[in-house]
C-alpha cells in the first residue's frame, strides 16, 4: 500500500515548494529511487525541469519531461496531467489535488506551503488518505 508523507513548509511562496521538491528528488535519487514529479501544469513542469539543473551547482540529477521519448531511461521524470510513464516508486505531488494515479506509487510526497487555498486542499487530501487507511507521516519543517 502507498505510504504518504506530508512535508509542511514554513514558506509562503511557491518557489520554496519547488526548491524543496528539488532537494527531496535529489535525496530520493541518491538513495536509488525512481522519482516522478507531478506538476500542476506544463508551465510548472518546465519550471521544475530548469530548476533541477540550477538549484545546486554541484548537483546532477538525470531527468526528463514526460513527453520525451527516452523518459523510461531516466530515474527522474517530470509530468503533468494523467501521464506518468513507467515510474511507480516515488511521486512528488505539486498539485492542489491528488492525481488519480497516486496509488501506483510506493510513496507519495505532498509538499505543503503556507498559502490558504493550498492548505485547505491539503487538509482535504489528508482526510482522503486517512479515511482509506493509507500509512501517513507528517513532517513539520516549520520547527
Amino acid at each position: 500500500m502507498t505510504q504518504v508523507d506530508f512535508y509542511i513548509l514554513p514558506a509562503t511562496e511557491q518557489e520554496k515548494q519547488l526548491l524543496f521538491a528539488c532537494r527531496l528528488t535529489e535525496k530520493a535519487w541518491q538513495r536509488g529511487h525512481q522519482v516522478f514529479i507531478q506538476a500542476k501544469d506544463k508551465t510548472q513542469a518546465e519550471q521544475i525541469d530548469q530548476l533541477l539543473w540550477q538549484f545546486r551547482p554541484d548537483s546532477f540529477i538525470p531527468h526528463l519531461l514526460i513527453d520525451d521519448d527516452k523518459i523510461d531511461s531516466v530515474p527522474v521524470a517530470i509530468g503533468f496531467g494523467e501521464q506518468c510513464g513507467q515510474h511507480h516508486d516515488v511521486m512528488i505531488n505539486l498539485c492542489e489535488h491528488i492525481p488519480d494515479h497516486f496509488s501506483r506509487f510506493e510513496r507519495v510526497a505532498e509538499i505543503v506551503f503556507q498559502q490558504q487555498t493550498l492548505l485547505a486542499a491539503k487538509r482535504n487530501d489528508w482526510r482522503f488518505y486517512q479515511q482509506r487507511g493509507y500509512q501517513m507521516n507528517r513532517h513539520d519543517m516549520r520547527r
